[in-house]
């Protein structure tokens, strides 16, 4: 038939127009400016009311709240019909991130949210002539500065005729994406037709027409949703849902009324379409709602109850998972999972993750011991080079361990299903839900796709519109997925029973590695610096009150962890909010690092008991040999327990002394003393004898030549220069925050203008070169530590940067032949290629490391370690490490700030393994404690163990306070058994997940736990003494 689709959409679209019946515009509001969360508080507040006329007035601004009330009551015209109220801001636009956002009060209850998407509510069914409704707004303008309009009404919209409009519109959707020429085509077009043919326009609303919308209702329900329905070749799993990033293009006091406005929006289209079924993540975006609006949150709940809300996802918040460490990621499923039990008696079995950018092979095994059995991204659908080969498979881990992945493959309305391109903020849609399916890779093993629909960010979910789709599309349309509504754990549930066990189901093994963003491993440097500080702070204020063992503050250390959890969003710790979110969390880590420290402080002085003595605390979980900060110089040497001399050399910030054999988790104490101590180093120039190496270096403070004396071997490439910073022009194609594009390497600057370079120390313990340079508008200052018992070299730095779309790294060309590197990652390691052989070893020009990377060959290696950088670059055996990103989107000034960073060299003799780089990692991170004062004991270890690729991470009271919780980790890929050795008799030893709940009782033998760990496993037990 000739044209039958395109006459069924002009007659669909004037049906459209036709179901709104009447309308009533509302132009006459009070208005006042001001952040007030009820009518109420808008009410009695300042300034006064001003009258606001819609028809010639505008509101405007950036980051600016409004507060809107009028009155309306119902005509005599109305007769109990259907009340609505929309709103137009004048303002169109597909970033409504960027728009105007609403709150809506009816009778000062909270209704609805309304935005972009969002422009219409129901009001009331059945609305009575005479009745008075107050309506209040609840307005925000958005983060561009704009001037709007408030174009209200209040509208009559016909069920029926709209009903007719979704009846013919859903199959119309559906014929965009078949074959014309299909026979299912073919027969959607007569039928819909026909149903054109049913209709008698001619006189809108009289009796003849409303006879003909129940006619064309009658003859489409049977003919294309009957006699055409029941198709189930192909299922879409749909679940409601609202991407909402904590924070972005926002910040995080936004993203309170985001929640706010968004689940409201959710419980109104619940209270009119029963089948709905919604889920969200995030617990913190829950606590956020529960403290403004109670009573709402109270029916989230009861939706709970009622198996129509799902409260899923796993972590506190949707974290970034490169940067974020393992023990923060343990935190966010402890914190997470905790907040859904207790608020609505659920446990949380699925990590969703559908916007972070890439994920780490630690997080299976972290899953899996949090009770984690399945994992859902879209994210790795953005690569930029290779499509990852399934949309449904096992990922393993580094220590073997499987989870249950799937891949949301919704497209975008229109999209070609050749894009790598998907979407979590899918629509309910006829073409996205066909595009999903012809998109997803594993249709020899699967029937049933799974979409999250529902507008994110703030757009407030799914839509009536997709609730309107959805009905319909329930009776299986032929030639389109039928759809049911149900929750994301009941598919993975479903799922994993039906292919769980199919040969055909594929295994990824490692890191899925996200082949975009990866600028995020470096912008904001000052965030990250924090977050990894503030990490191992609170590892080493546990440790402290355990030692102290008096009454631990829970409820003060908590809210301390959700700070960081909270800033580990995956659009806050990568750095790619604008600047005021920075500015916010910088008074917070400003704040925390106060609190942690007067803890620290107080822990300390509850140690010990004042003298002119020098307790070390050593809070990592080895015996080490450290060169130690002192707050003050009182002699040229310390003395142990064991009467052995440790020499002290005065700085010009107090002093520093190299000390041996500090027991692990423990603290050792020591008497100031005089004893005559010589500098080992020889100095010439700019060339070094240090007990380790001979060292020759440029003015420049670069090295040429860093010959191992006791290795007889060269360590730097011939012709080369070590510690060279380079400048790179970094002008990605999009999202500059976020992207280093393959071609940054291209065109780049070493920094050469040196304006001071000079020896600052020589002594007993170090000698140190201090050099200043400049490059374009900034400067770095650095000074280079060579230690006289110590074969690290520590460099010390201070960069002052002005700049903008400039990529500072700094490279290390070693001779080492190699052709893969070693990453040090949360709870292990693991190696990439260092060529470019393929596509996907291409793809990873700039990788995420943690505290040290590693190349090695047979008998020779080198590491490079670091106290708060990620961002690392291995070309063959030229390291580069990533420094100062400064790109100028979301936030025009990102990095333009003082940075304070260390970085070392660390050559050796064997690999990685045999040459303690761990240690070495873990003692640049994570400082010795140094206090004055004696301690009870004059050593004392609370715990060790007998073998060094074990490392015990984590000791801390237990969460329910019975006991300690003590978790150890094997970083060598080597099974072991080990010996873990106590301060005092152990009572009772469990082992337990990651959550605290036990896996098996275990025996101790006095002091002692005996126990077997396998390669890169975790293991956590809880200790009573």
């Amino acid at each position: 038939m000739i044209y039958a689709k395109e006459r069924a959409e002009v007659i669909a679209a004037e049906l459209k127009k036709l179901a709104i019946v009447q309308s009533i515009e509302l132009n006459q509001w009070k208005v006042k400016e001001g952040t007030f969360l009820r009518p109420e508080e808008a009410e009695q507040a300042q300034p006064a009311w001003q009258e606001f006329d819609s028809h010639t007035m505008h509101w405007y601004g950036k980051d600016r709240h409004y507060w809107f009330k009028t009155v309306f009551v119902v005509p005599e015209s109305w007769n109990n019909k259907p009340l609505w109220f929309r709103i137009h801001t004048g303002i169109d636009g597909w970033d409504d991130a960027r728009n105007p956002q609403f709150l809506l009060f009816i009778n000062g209850q909270v209704t609805q949210g309304m935005d972009i998407n969002h422009r219409e509510v129901l009001v009331d069914r059945s609305a009575k002539p005479g009745t008075v409704y107050e309506i209040d707004l609840q307005a925000y303008t958005g983060i561009i500065y704009d001037e709007f309009r408030l174009l209200a009404t209040v509208e009559e919209i016909d069920p029926e005729i709209g009903g007719l409009y979704y009846d013919m519109q859903v199959p119309l959707w559906s014929l965009a994406r078949m074959d014309k020429e299909s026979r299912t085509a073919q027969c959607l077009a007569y039928e819909l037709n026909q149903t054109v043919q049913c209709l008698d326009l001619r006189n809108p609303y009289s009796k003849e027409f409303y006879e003909s919308v129940a006619e064309a209702r009658n003859y489409i329900q049977k003919a294309i949703y009957e006699n055409m329905g029941g198709y189930e070749d192909v299922i879409a799993t749909c679940i409601g849902h609202t991407h909402i990033d904590v924070a972005w293009w926002w910040t995080v006091a936004q993203t309170r009324e985001k929640v706010c406005r968004s689940f409201s929006t959710v419980l109104k289209l619940m209270e009119e379409y029963p089948d709905y079924k919604f889920m969200s993540s995030q617990p913190q975006l829950y606590a956020f709602f529960k403290e403004r609006y109670p009573e709402m949150y109270e029916k989230i709940k009861e939706r709970v109850k009622e198996g129509r809300w799902e409260p899923e996802g796993g972590m506190w918040v949707e974290a970034d998972c490169n940067l974020t460490s393992g023990e923060s990621l343990v935190r966010q499923f402890l914190h997470g999972k905790k907040f859904f039990k207790d608020e609505f008696g659920v446990e949380n079995e699925e990590l969703w993750l559908p916007d972070v950018f890439g994920y780490s092979a630690a997080l299976p095994q972290i899953m899996k011991k949090s009770g984690i059995k399945y994992f859902m991204t879209t994210k790795l659908a953005w690569n930029q080079f290779n499509k990852i080969p399934n949309d449904t498979f096992w990922w393993e881990g580094i220590d073997g361990t499987k989870i249950f992945t799937h891949l949301i493959t919704t497209l975008g309305i229109g999209q070609s299903t050749e894009d790598f391109f998907t979407t979590y903020n899918g629509m309910l849609h006829p073409d996205a839900l066909m595009g999903g399916w012809l998109r997803y890779q594993n249709k020899e093993i699967n029937n049933d796709i799974l979409i999250a629909f529902g507008y994110g960010d703030g757009g407030g979910g799914p839509t009536r519109e997709m609730m309107e789709t959805s009905t319909r599309m329930e009776k299986g349309i032929q030639g389109t997925p039928k759809v049911r509504q149900a929750f994301s754990k009941q598919y993975f549930d479903e799922l994993t029973a039906r292919i769980g066990n199919d040969e055909r189901l594929a295994t990824w093994v490692g890191e899925l590695y996200f082949e975009y963003h990866r600028g995020t491993y470096t912008s904001m440097a000052r965030n990250k610096r924090s977050n990894r500080k503030s990490e191992f702070m609170m590892m080493d204020l546990e440790l402290l009150s355990v030692l102290l063992g008096k009454n631990y503050p829970a409820e003060q250390m908590d809210q301390m962890w959700k700070t960081i959890l909270i800033n580990q969003f995956h659009d806050i710790l990568p750095g790619s909010s604008i600047k005021e979110v920075y500015d916010v969390t910088k008074e917070e880590y400003d704040a925390l690092e106060k609190q942690g420290k007067e803890m620290a402080e107080d822990y300390l002085k509850q140690l010990t008991s004042a003298s002119d003595e020098l307790t070390l605390f050593n809070t990592v979980g080895f015996e080490r040999n450290s060169i130690v900060s002192l707050p003050e110089y009182k002699a040229s040497a310390l003395k142990d327990v064991d009467g052995n001399y440790y020499p002290v050399q005065k700085t010009a910030e107090g002093a520093v002394a190299a000390v041996a054999k500090l027991p692990s988790k423990g603290y050792r104490v020591f008497q100031w003393t005089d004893q005559d101590a010589v500098s080992p180093f020889v100095i010439d120039g700019w060339k070094i004898q240090t007990p380790f190496y001979n060292v020759v270096m440029d003015e420049n403070g670069c090295i040429l030549s860093l010959y191992d004396k006791e290795n007889e071997r060269e360590v730097i490439q011939e012709g080369k220069k070590a510690n060279q910073f380079r400048v790179y022009e970094d002008k990605p194609q999009h999202y500059d925050n976020w992207d280093v594009d393959i071609y940054y390497s291209r065109k780049f600057w070493d920094v050469t203008d040196v304006k001071e370079i000079k020896w600052v120390e020589n002594g007993p313990v170090r000698a140190a070169l201090y050099v200043k340079k400049a490059i374009s508008n900034s400067i770095i200052e650095q000074t280079i530590y060579f230690y006289a018992n110590e074969p690290r070299i520590d460099f010390d730095t201070h960069v002052d940067w002005k700049d903008s779309q400039q990529l500072l790294k700094v490279h290390f060309p070693v001779d080492i032949h190699t052709d893969e590197a070693t990453f040090d990652i949360q709870f292990g390691n693991l190696t990439r290629k260092t060529h470019k052989n393929t596509s996907w070893d291409i793809a990873r020009f700039e990788t995420c490391g943690h505290k040290w990377m590693d190349v090695s060959e047979g008998g020779y290696g080198v590491s490079i370690l670091n106290d708060c950088k990620y961002g690392h670059s291995v070309d063959h055996s030229d390291i580069g490490l990533t420094l100062i990103k400064s790109g100028i989107e979301p936030n025009p000034t990102t990095d333009q700030e003082d940075h304070y960073f260390t970085y070392a060299i660390y050559p050796h003799a064997g690999t990685w393994r045999e040459a303690d780089t761990l240690q070495e990692g873990y003692d640049l991170n994570q400082p010795v404690l140094a206090v004055n004062g004696t301690a009870q004991k004059r050593e004392y270890s609370f715990i060790s163990c007998d073998k060094n690729n074990i490392m015990l991470e984590t000791v801390k009271p237990a969460e329910d306070g019975n006991g300690i919780i003590i978790r150890v980790i094997e970083e060598k890929n080597t099974k072991t058994k080990a010996k873990l050795h106590f301060a005092q008799e152990v009572k009772a030893v469990c082992e337990c997940d990651l959550m605290e709940n036990k896996v098996a009782d275990m025996c101790a033998d006095g002091q002692d736990v005996c126990i077997t760990i396998a390669p890169y496993e975790i293991k956590t037990y809880r200790v009573n003494f």
